[in-house]
């Protein structure tokens, strides 16, 4: 797996524009994100169809064609420098294949940022553009406006990335070693149900695969990680880190089903990164070449997470 194209890293006065790809997002919320946008010397711009919601879905941020529209139009906008998923939930599956992939990649590389819905953009943007995408608190999450952990984590990566090239674990190494991989993952429940896609890599050979997931039982948990393994799509695989399992059955099941389905894999796995739906949230660069040593607990990049 190739390392892919780094955007460059944000300054003080870039336009950054803030869309909903799924779930509808709160006013009050989002007002709240803006301000610590605004607060970070950076310019929000809110795509005009943020606050829809959907007339008969109503989990879905306004309709399918006016997400990806929003999407496409801040992508395309030159005046744009990053852009920022406003929240997750669902919706991205319905409209990635509204988006006009040639002129999203003619647009140049910008920084994007989302988690748990959004890996479905990771993937897409991943085999589509060939770019290093920023899994992370989005600008309207409850953990963004409330946690300083996770917006002094995300800040340093878009202005300073150089200064948090370690990430660190609070867990213990499931299977102890060493690896290198490139960056890739998100939540499992999307990374499965991507398989077969014409948005999603054939494999994660060569990758170091960032796994988490939210309010999964165990057997949801095992039928994902079932079908990957019995997809082949986790064949070649250098090392996997786990995030964060928020409102999933006790630690100890999730811990040994992972042992149970991956650790026949033969490869490192280190808990608890982290990342993904938890509380203080940190920013995980996709794309980018780094080493795992599970037993020391550390992800080093090779390289900062931009440019």
């Amino acid at each position: 797996m190739k390392a892919l194209v780094r955007p460059r890293r944000l300054a003080p006065g870039a336009r950054v524009a803030v869309v909903a790809p799924s779930g509808p997002v709160p006013e009050e919320r989002l007002q709240a994100g803006l301000d610590i946008l605004r607060g970070w010397d950076l310019e929000p711009v809110v795509g005009p169809h943020v606050l829809d919601r959907h007339g008969t879905f109503d989990y879905l941020a306004g309709t399918d064609a006016d997400r990806a529209a929003d999407l496409q139009s801040a992508w395309c906008d030159p005046t744009v420098d990053a852009v920022l998923c406003a929240r997750g939930g669902y919706g991205v599956q319905r409209m990635t294949g509204l988006l006009d992939w040639d002129a999203l990649r003619a647009a140049g590389p910008k920084v994007f940022l989302g988690f748990s819905d959004i890996t479905a953009l990771h993937e897409a943007f991943a085999t589509r553009l060939g770019l290093v995408t920023l899994h992370g608190p989005m600008a309207a999450g409850i953990d963004f406006i409330k946690n300083a952990r996770a917006q002094e984590h995300l800040r340093a990566t878009l202005f300073e990335p150089e200064s948090v090239r370690t990430l660190t674990s609070s867990g213990q190494a499931l299977v102890p070693g060493r690896a290198r991989g490139v960056l890739l993952g998100g939540c499992l429940s999307l990374l499965a149900a991507d398989l077969g896609t014409p948005h999603a890599r054939p494999s994660a050979r060569g990758g170091l695969l960032c796994l988490e997931d939210v309010n999964e039982e165990t057997y949801r948990l095992d039928r994902y990680l079932t079908q990957l393994l019995r997809a082949g799509w986790l064949d070649g695989v250098t090392g996997v880190l786990l995030g964060s399992w928020e409102r999933c059955d006790p630690y100890d099941r999730i811990r040994a089903l992972v042992l149970d389905r991956l650790g026949g894999l033969g490869v490192p796995i280190a808990e608890e990164f982290g990342f993904g739906h938890c509380e203080g949230a940190l920013t995980v660069p996709f794309g980018v070449p780094a080493e795992l040593d599970a037993e020391a607990g550390t992800l080093t990049l090779d390289v900062p997470a931009l440019a």
